[in-house]
């Protein structure tokens, strides 16, 4: 008790240190148990939106799970005991096994396929009048429809001897009956007289419904529907009428379905099926769960989510650690003197390293029950990131505290507590003599400089660039997934080892700069410059350690901003690229082809209607340009077409433009070709047999400029034309092999890249033929779609499809992964900059209250304020102020060299146009304005500090 009372005191009379290295605990422990919280949240957030893309793309619900059991040969008394047994699993263990809310739970049972004939059958003893009907029934029906017309059956029992029972208007013509007509059951596989009535005609009560399997009720256009007690009695435990199958069917709520109900959902799948096929042959069970293969699809990007967020997170990590380190080192170089008096008068080692273990684990104690409730604070930070450092208004994350957070933090305080206890465990080794003699060796050599650690982490970053981008290359000429090469995640953490490389290079580069600094300058330096150079070059050392740490920090946020502001514009710019112009139309053209033919006819009837050739009518255009909202539009026709070129042959995509009108309405890049798009445009525009190539046909058939090629399609002749130029992009050309295209062994990249042929919309019109184009629009800067949908509405253009840009934008600044990107980068450069303010406030506090007798002794002999304050601006910029340039320098270059990186979280293949490095004066100045301020205010404060000095009293503290 007595030792835990003497650390509590101890604790409190180094109540700043101690502090310091509290925040950096609770931070550090905050940003690790965040990882899984904002992992699970945004991950589930991805995973419903993923289920709401498949509900939107396919019309299919992506909540259902729908099992049916067949029965063929099994006697009645087997029936009943398998529907028994697998119902009670479904209703009990099945519902709560998916572990999210079961809307519906839908019982369906159906009979046999049987023949029925009216019961006032005018010709009885003919087979004019017979249907083939089956009966079908559905649990909770009648909460789901609406009658039409007549009434609701019997539910309980037939009424005299009559089965009662619904149909849907469509079955009601099929039948070519009224409701109230009784039906008898003519089949001779069928023993006895069963009657059947139609009693009233349903339809659904909302269309949207997702009890429904079947959305428009097809199926039940050759079925009766009866209820579900009179089914499960006279179908399945009389077996009056034979049953063919039964199934159940999930209605559940996919808008609760999280990361951490994944495994449940499937493994409940499987068990569900595994139970039907312990009774009957795996040909009698059918299992549908349309959301398994977006689950399967989703994992696999939330394998890539978790890859991504970890790899973000390291630099930020290791700047923690480099925090933690730090402090616990001020800690220790306070108390080295008490600690070489305790091991010279008899302590152990272990006494010493114990005592302060003590206090470590009080510290990582309470950090580590704090951090993950900060965790769930940062997590809500996050989910409102719309960039770097912009936040919107957004729905909330479902974010959980969870078990895995506190496990993630019990791992961060372990790693803190070791981290704290290497400055003790280095300082106990240290005898008082030795201590002493260490105070007089200040330009002892650290020890990264003694084992060149900074060459080290340099080449490690420089190789791990290298194989990165070989691998890169392979991935895109090869046209594969990031999937299908082994790609090591420590790929991205070499930009942290880059960081830190090239910041201790040039810090051991630095005091020979300063050395020639003072050389220069030595006869004309005022005193105050002079003490200062000195000052620091004889003690680099002890600045070294600020100095990587200052540097580590700004150069992670320059780092940081870079990769979200290039993934960003470049997710963008792939957007604009891929469409060609912010709105891509399709209109019909009238035509002579003929309608498409009649479902189930056999197609050779149809074949000798096709006309060989197909004419077309083009609509005005002129119209497009009038709609509300329009700057420009262009006509835009692309085919596949045929070529051939000095004797050789191919496949390409031809392009037909107007080029004025084309340059004024389309996106692109300037930086993709050597000449801005508008100079090829004016080159083209100058003869109308002038084409533009590809880079691949031109290498592939070796073409030239002023070679002539030949160009046609099916049933239309080739037509010469001329090659004025030759282009890498074009907007909506993807030059890359597509994925899957190349057979990696025959190295058969070149000759299945795309290519591609640009020309004279007229031309093309008149000499080879007229068919359909696409309109491509650009609207105003202050048009709103809404507007433009509006005015497109009232103008009744011919519309069969619309592209809009603009909301593909929306759509991926929403899309969480994104989300995720957007959030951690922007989430380590504020944790960045907070504990560089604390670390730099701190460091420089307790270096300016060690200094207090030498800075008392320059004030006594003639010093001012004025000239004492200005030397501590001087040396703050000779550290401070060339560690934040520094790392400014080495995040610049980091972010050319490593951000490319990043677009192996993508699919390298379809990245058109190439990823390229972006940098946005708006964040830099963001960075540069909290660096500033930070330094201002710690120098606002310092200064304060140098002001209320006693010059007595420093003079009595040299005396004692």
């Amino acid at each position: 008790m007595a030792l835990f009372v003497m650390i509590i005191r101890k604790m409190v009379q180094n109540k700043w240190l101690v502090a310091s290295l509290f925040i950096g605990l609770v931070m550090s422990v905050a940003l690790v148990s965040s990882m899984p919280i904002y992992s699970e949240a945004v991950l589930s957030r991805m995973l419903v939106k993923d289920l709401e893309t498949m509900q939107a793309d396919r019309n299919v619900y992506p909540g259902s799970q729908y099992n049916k059991l067949f029965f063929t040969k099994e006697t009645p008394e087997q029936m009943n005991r398998i529907f028994t047994k697998v119902d009670n699993y479904i209703h009990n263990q099945g519902s709560a096994g998916f572990q999210i809310p079961v809307q519906e739970l839908v019982t369906d049972f159906q009979s046999k396929s049987m023949k029925i004939r009216p019961k006032n059958d005018p010709d009885p003893n003919t087979k004019k009048s017979v249907k083939t009907m089956t009966l079908r029934s559905f649990s909770g029906l009648e909460e789901h429809i609406k009658l039409t017309d007549g009434r609701m059956p019997a539910e309980l029992q037939p009424v005299d001897g009559v089965y009662e029972v619904l149909v849907t208007e469509r079955a009601l013509i099929q039948f070519k009956t009224v409701i109230d007509s009784e039906f008898i059951v003519d089949d001779e596989k069928i023993a006895g007289e069963i009657k059947f009535k139609p009693v009233g005609v349903f339809e659904k009560k909302q269309d949207d419904d997702p009890y429904f399997r079947d959305t428009d009720l097809s199926e039940l256009s050759s079925s009766f529907v009866i209820s579900d007690e009179i089914a499960k009695q006279h179908l399945l435990q009389e077996s009056r009428i034979p049953v063919a199958s039964v199934g159940w069917f999930f209605v559940l709520d996919y808008s609760k379905l999280e990361l951490r109900f994944v495994d449940d959902f499937i493994q409940t799948t499987n068990k569900i099926r595994n139970v039907m096929l312990n009774d009957v042959t795996m040909y009698q069970v059918v299992s549908e769960t349309p959301a398994l293969e977006t689950i399967a699809k989703y994992l696999e990007r939330a394998d890539q989510l978790r890859t991504l967020m970890w790899s973000l997170n390291v630099p930020v990590l290791i700047m923690l650690g480099f925090y933690m380190f730090m402090v616990s080192n001020l800690i220790a170089d306070r108390q080295k003197n008490e600690i070489a008096v305790l091991r010279s008068r008899g302590a152990a080692r272990w006494q010493v390293v114990t005592s302060y273990a003590v206090e470590g684990i009080i510290l990582c104690g309470i950090a580590c029950g704090i951090g993950p409730l900060l965790g769930v604070v940062l997590t809500e930070l996050l989910g409102a990131s719309n960039g770097f450092l912009e936040f919107v208004q957004r729905v909330r994350l479902p974010v959980r505290l969870t078990a895995e957070a506190y496990r993630y933090g019990a791992i961060a305080s372990c790693i803190c507590f070791v981290i704290m206890l290497v400055p003790i465990i280095m300082a106990t080794r240290v005898t008082i003599v030795g201590y002493k003699q260490q105070l007089a060796r200040l330009l002892k050599s650290p020890l990264w400089h003694k084992m060149f650690l900074d060459v080290i982490a340099l080449a490690l970053a420089i190789y791990g660039l290298y194989t990165f981008r070989k691998r890169l290359a392979d991935l895109q000429s090869l046209g594969l997934n990031a999937t299908d090469l082994n790609i090591d995640p420590l790929q991205f953490v070499v930009p942290a080892l880059f960081i830190m490389g090239a910041g201790l290079l040039l810090l051991r580069l630095y005091p020979w700069i300063l050395r020639l600094v003072y050389w220069i300058g030595k006869k004309w330096w005022p005193p105050s410059v002079y003490a200062t150079l000195i000052q620091v070059g004889r003690s680099s050392s002890q600045y070294q350690f600020l100095m990587i740490f200052l540097i580590m920090t700004i150069a992670t946020g320059v780092f940081s901003a870079s990769a979200a502001r290039t993934i960003n514009n470049n997710t963008e710019d792939r957007i604009r690229y891929g469409n060609g112009a912010e709105i891509v139309l399709k209109s019909q053209w009238v035509n002579d082809a003929p309608p498409p033919p009649p479902p189930g006819a056999p197609a050779a009837e149809t074949t000798p209607l096709t006309p060989s050739v197909i004419h077309y009518l083009e609509p005005a255009f002129d119209p497009f340009k009038t709609v509300a909202g329009v700057e420009s539009a262009a006509k835009v026709f692309t085919k596949d077409v045929s070529f051939s070129v000095n004797d050789g042959n191919g496949a390409a995509t031809l392009m037909g433009i107007d080029t004025d009108e084309f340059g004024e309405t389309t996106w692109f890049r300037d930086s993709l070709l050597d000449y801005p798009i508008n100079d090829y445009l004016n080159l083209l525009a100058s003869d109308s047999q002038a084409v533009l190539i590809s880079r691949t046909l031109a290498e592939q058939k070796k073409a030239k400029a002023g070679d002539t090629i030949w160009v046609g399609w099916s049933d239309v002749p080739q037509q010469p034309f001329k090659v004025y130029g030759i282009i890498d992009y074009f907007p909506t050309f993807n030059p890359n092999p597509a994925v899957g295209s190349v057979d990696v062994s025959e190295d058969e990249s070149v000759a299945n890249a795309p290519m591609l042929i640009v020309g004279h919309l007229p031309r093309i019109q008149v000499q080879l033929a007229l068919e359909p184009y696409d309109v491509w629009i650009k609207l105003k800067p202050e048009a709103s779609t809404a507007e433009f949908y509006e005015s497109l509405t009232e103008s009744e253009l011919p519309i069969t499809s619309i592209v809009n840009t603009r909301e593909e934008l929306i759509t991926a600044k929403n899309d969480p992964f994104l989300m995720a990107l957007n959030g951690i980068l922007t989430l380590g450069f504020v944790l960045s900059i907070l504990v560089s303010f604390i670390g730099f406030l701190l460091y420089w506090v307790l270096s300016l209250r060690g200094r207090t007798l030498q800075n008392g002794i320059l004030r006594a002999i003639g010093l001012s304020l004025k000239q004492l304050i200005g030397m501590l601006g001087v040396e703050q910029l000779l550290t401070s102020g060339v560690a934040v340039l520094i790392g400014i320098f080495v995040g610049n270059i980091a972010s050319l060299l490593y951000v490319p990186n990043f677009q192996i979280a993508f699919n390298p293949s379809s990245l058109v146009p190439p990823f390229k490095v972006m940098f946005d004066s708006a964040d830099l100045m963001r960075i540069y304005i909290l660096v500033g301020f930070m330094l201002m205010i710690g120098l606002g404060i310092l200064a304060y500090m140098l002001s209320r000095l006693r010059i007595h009293q420093a003079i009595k503290l040299g005396e004692d």
